[in-house]
């Protein structure tokens, strides 16, 4: 038979694959939940790729240049011949996190999902490039909680308030100066 049929039999003498009874969990707000562990990890995958994946967390105020430092990375490595994804934070912001507001509770989810999708990219192999403004210390620290292994690299874009509010693409510091919006900061 096929490659697949004869990994099926090898399970038991009978045939079928050998299962053992499945440990459910409750997690968070969902109930009666399995995880399931595929043959092929990561350490095929990256075998594969022939590289590991790793998580680059791209931190830093609005207008620091996150967004084109990562871009910039991400087409680098590609010429070197690496698999890389961008996950950035307004881009997410479209989609995955469009439900999310400013607010830090939101804040905090946001990140909490980048992370979650982050370290799915890592375990599959990819270099993935978080750029994100990510302003509190102990989100970014529970995402690095999710990755073992040193696989989560913290890049701090250190530029001076005074050149990211000249820069201001998006207009943030105008209106936190004028009192429309609010938390525009890192810590």
């Amino acid at each position: 038979g096929t490659g697949m049929e004869q990994h099926l039999q090898a399970g038991s003498a009978s045939g079928s694959p050998v299962r053992e009874k499945p440990v459910m969990s409750n997690i968070g707000k969902s109930t009666n939940i399995l995880w399931h562990d595929c043959p092929i990890g990561q350490t095929e995958r990256q075998k594969l790729l022939g590289q590991k994946g790793c998580v680059i967390w791209i931190t830093g105020l609005s207008g620091s240049g996150k967004s084109t430092v990562a871009c910039a990375l991400s087409r680098e490595l590609h010429y070197r011949g690496h698999h890389t994804y961008v996950l950035d934070g307004d881009n997410l912001r479209h989609g995955l996190n469009r439900d999310l507001s400013f607010k830090a509770e939101d804040r905090t989810e946001n990140i909490r999902r980048v992370g979650e999708v982050a370290k799915l990219f890592a375990d599959a192999g990819t270099i993935c490039i978080a750029s994100l403004i990510s302003p509190y210390r102990r989100d970014r620290d529970a995402c690095r909680a999710l990755l073992p292994d040193s696989r989560f690299i913290e890049v701090f874009m250190d530029l001076p308030l005074e050149l990211c509010e000249a820069r201001d693409p998006k207009g943030l510091y105008k209106l936190a100066r004028t009192g429309k919006i609010k938390g525009v900061h890192r810590s």
